[in-house]
């Protein structure tokens, strides 16, 4: 893998990317890891995805959320090479992933939803194995120490647990050194315990200089791992942040209430007038009254309500436009 710059001695070039990334502020492409402009992919009447533009930085972990069914999977897909795009530009280290050849390949690792299916290897065979298919692979003990599978390279796959089954999808997916690493839902279906073994596995990775792409349904995973996220829905980003800025992050706080037997929720930058105007018809001791941060999660849930109602009145007026 990759070895960590030494805080002190990065070039110039390389501290003016760091502040750029840091600042949230655009990146110049030479710093790009993967940008897609226009991205499009189309079966026949129905869009997968609309139009789709995205940056990923080198070296951050970069989160995409979405709802099932947002397009996620058919982006990454084409991301990676293994699915045509029907439209738009897409650069990925450098080259177009449609047209890229083994060389370039070389230079990626994987890790799909699905995961391995080799119940009669052994784990030091089946990392060897896929080792051979790149130009300067990782020794076999290394890659095992890495996920933390080091005394289990003559365990048959068939015998390993949920969890060691996906730390080994990751030995696999960085064993050729990859640049830049897709991981795919990689927690899903793991033990907490297991979730956070494979969280430390990529802040390592990306404490070593490799570029992570992470599709996430768990918002701890993002708001933990992530850089930066997009938020997917309706084949569309809809917007790109920080975690802790995404859906405005610092838009205000939320102050909810009951009143008329429903719960209520306000989100205000200044706190106090909403007080005021809730004793004011309610009186001093305001029902159910509580005074929080809006979470990742109300931002997030907030975003794709937006979407689909934006969806909606797209389809209303695609289907007046028609008639």
């Amino acid at each position: 893998m990759s070895t960590p710059t030494r805080p002190g001695t990065e070039t110039p070039a390389e501290a003016d990317t760091a502040a750029r990334a840091a600042a949230g502020g655009p990146a110049d492409h030479a710093d790009l890891a993967i940008r897609a402009s226009g991205l499009h992919k189309a079966y026949g009447s129905h869009v997968a995805v609309g139009s789709v533009d995205l940056e990923v930085r080198r070296g951050e972990v970069f989160g995409v959320l979405g709802p099932n069914g947002a397009g996620k999977t058919t982006t990454i897909e084409i991301l990676e090479g293994f699915r045509h795009r029907s439209g738009g530009s897409v650069s990925v280290l450098g080259e177009d992933p449609g047209q890229a050849g083994r060389a370039w390949r070389n230079r990626i690792g994987i890790v799909q939803q699905s995961g391995t299916d080799h119940e009669g290897w052994r784990v030091g065979e089946l990392v060897e194995q896929i080792g051979l298919c790149y130009s300067d692979p990782l020794p076999v003990r290394e890659a095992l120490e890495l996920v933390d599978l080091a005394d289990r390279p003559k365990a048959l796959l068939g015998s390993l647990s949920g969890g060691q089954r996906r730390r080994l999808d990751l030995a696999l997916a960085v064993v050729g050194r990859p640049e830049l690493l897709f991981l795919d839902e990689p927690t899903t279906g793991l033990d907490p315990q297991a979730r956070r073994d494979c969280w430390h596995m990529i802040e390592r990775l990306r404490d070593e200089g490799t570029t992570v792409l992470l599709t996430t349904h768990y918002l701890d995973e993002a708001e933990r791992l992530a850089d930066r996220v997009a938020v997917l829905a309706g084949g569309r980003v809809r917007e790109v942040a920080p975690p802790a800025e995404l859906g405005g992050g610092d838009a205000g706080t939320e102050v909810s209430w009951r009143e008329d037997g429903r719960t209520r929720t306000v989100t205000t930058a200044e706190v106090g007038p909403v007080l005021e105007e809730l004793r004011a018809r309610l009186g001093a001791d305001v029902p159910g009254l509580e005074i929080r941060r809006p979470s990742l999660e109300s931002r997030y849930l907030r975003l794709i309500e937006d979407a689909g109602r934006d969806r909606a009145g797209e389809d209303t007026h695609e289907r007046s436009r028609t008639r």
